[in-house]
């Protein structure tokens, strides 16, 4: 048992050093691209990098930024509030004076966004629902009528404060607008 432990052992040396030699003759030879560098291809000009320019103050111009680039540069504030089957989302939201809001129906009934208090809807105007439906004029804070499933109703705050609101067909449903 020893001796054939010896053996084995003395066949792996044997084989180690044979693919040890002809590893370093292949390599002597050249004929290994093993250590050499790959060449890496050039770019296509359309990647090559822009070599900067030199320009003075003088001879340098600012690009004039077109309707479409200055819409994108400022930021669009969009006042939303969904209207879903489990109410208003979200439930407050606040606004800068003059801002308008658009309510979003996503539910499966008519919504009618109302301001406070039910089913008066006095607190932003200060007329009641008979006095100021329909509102031509824009100044309540009251759809006037229900918003069907898909469509929206938008209203311009021009009064400063917090103003809760309901759904006037469901006023278990209601939420806040703070107008700063």
């Amino acid at each position: 048992m020893k001796n054939k432990t010896i053996l084995i052992i003395l066949g792996l040396i044997i084989v180690l050093g044979l693919a040890g030699y002809f590893f370093f003759q292949k390599s002597r030879s050249g004929s290994s691209s093993e250590f050499q560098l790959p060449q890496l291809p050039t770019l296509p000009e359309e990647f090559q990098p822009i070599q900067p320019t030199q320009q003075t103050p003088e001879t340098a111009t600012q690009p004039e930024l077109t309707e479409p680039q200055i819409e994108q540069i400022q930021p669009q504030t969009q006042n939303i509030v969904i209207y879903t089957d489990s109410g208003f989302s979200p439930n407050t939201l606040r606004i800068k004076l003059g801002e308008t809001v658009t309510f979003k129906n996503q539910s499966s009934r008519a919504m009618w966004p109302a301001s406070d208090h039910h089913p008066t809807h006095r607190l932003y105007s200060g007329t009641s629902l008979a006095e100021h439906c329909p509102d031509t004029e824009g100044t309540a804070f009251d759809a006037c009528t229900g918003i069907q499933p898909g469509n929206s109703w938008s209203f311009t705050f021009n009064k400063k404060g917090t103003w809760p609101y309901h759904d006037h067909l469901n006023p278990s449903f209601t939420g806040t607008i703070i107008v700063e």
